[in-house]
């Protein structure tokens, strides 16, 4: 017996659609990383991206729990002197809902040429509204 090892071509690739109002920032974050890296599939390869495309809805409706809109800090930096910027989430989660979850996605994915390729597939809007009609996306449930 050998192990199969998927190859890039023979991937074939679907569209996922997770709702995330009212859940949790890190469930949806979850789920999205692991259709994202191809772990849900009978396929996966660890050294190739087995996984499919994922458009997250609703971002501006993600919740956090305990006091983490509070205490959990969103941290930028310029590169240059006083360049430091410094937002809570619940400011970030106002201004920017797409860069949390985002962010919290790119955690959970390799941190490197692999990861970068896998995080190209990833769409968040922060409404109901998104334009990958045509690919004909499929709803993926995420506990809450």
């Amino acid at each position: 017996m050998t192990t199969y090892m998927a190859k890039p071509g023979e991937v074939e690739r679907k569209w996922y659609v997770i709702d995330a109002a009212g859940k949790t920032l890190g469930h949806v974050a979850t789920e999205a990383a692991r259709l994202l890296r191809g772990k849900h599939k009978a396929i996966f390869t660890p050294h190739v991206d087995c996984g499919d495309h994922v458009i997250i809805i609703n971002a501006e409706k993600v919740h956090l729990s305990g006091n983490k809109l509070q205490q959990k800090k969103y941290i930028r930096y310029s590169g240059y002197p006083g360049g430091l910027k410094v937002l809570n989430y619940a400011q970030l989660l106002q201004t920017f809902p797409e860069r949390a979850v985002e962010k919290a996605v790119k955690g959970m994915i390799p941190h490197n040429r692999l990861g970068r390729q896998i995080a190209k597939k990833l769409k968040v809007y922060r409404g109901v509204h998104h334009p990958h009609a045509a690919q004909q996306p499929q709803n993926w449930a995420v506990r809450d």
